[in-house]
């Protein structure tokens, strides 16, 4: 959605648009220990999967595993994606569109939280506690109708091991 507007000094017309803000989430899953959520810091408060907005010039992949990195202290392996999430009211701070992954950690011992997460913890699937920020309930329960053989996993597009580092990432205008 575009929003017209005139620049009060030279009256010049601007359009502005007003597009839902890109994020990643990830379901990381261990068979053992079941799956981690994080309390925000942060408001919303509560209890949340852990993840967050996806950076210029980065993959959601890429945002994927740094955000788990830089919330949860763990290394991940993204296994696939979930679904993307986009209803306009998911999120009451701003409209968000956000792809959710499943993932694991081949060290899940070292969780810890960090940046936006006041704490991290495994939780079993039978024994999430509520309510969840977000449609985060409304995500686990499709990661167990994954889970059940009930809901397919997509493969990721991109492979967040590749570095961008050495690629120029320059906006056309």
């Amino acid at each position: 959605m575009n929003h017209p507007r005139y620049c009060p000094s030279c009256g010049t017309l601007v359009v502005r648009y007003s597009n839902p803000y890109p994020t990643a989430d990830v379901v990381i899953y261990d068979d053992n220990r079941g799956i981690v959520l994080i309390r925000r810091k942060n408001p919303p408060l509560g209890m949340a999967l852990p993840g967050g907005f996806i950076e210029e010039g980065e993959s959601a992949e890429h945002a994927a595993v740094r955000e788990m990195k830089e919330e949860t202290g763990l290394d991940i392996t993204l296994d696939g994606v979930l679904g993307v999430y986009s209803w306009p009211l998911r999120d009451m701070r701003c409209h968000t569109l956000t792809t959710v992954f499943v993932g694991h950690s081949e060290h899940p011992e070292q969780l810890l939280a960090g940046d936006d997460a006041a704490a991290a913890a495994f939780y079993p699937l039978d024994a999430i506690p509520e309510p969840l920020c977000f449609d985060h309930a409304r995500i686990i329960g499709h990661f167990r109708d994954w889970r059940e053989g009930r809901r397919p996993l997509l493969p990721c597009a991109e492979d967040p091991s590749l570095e961008y580092d050495d690629i120029p990432y320059s906006r056309p205008f």
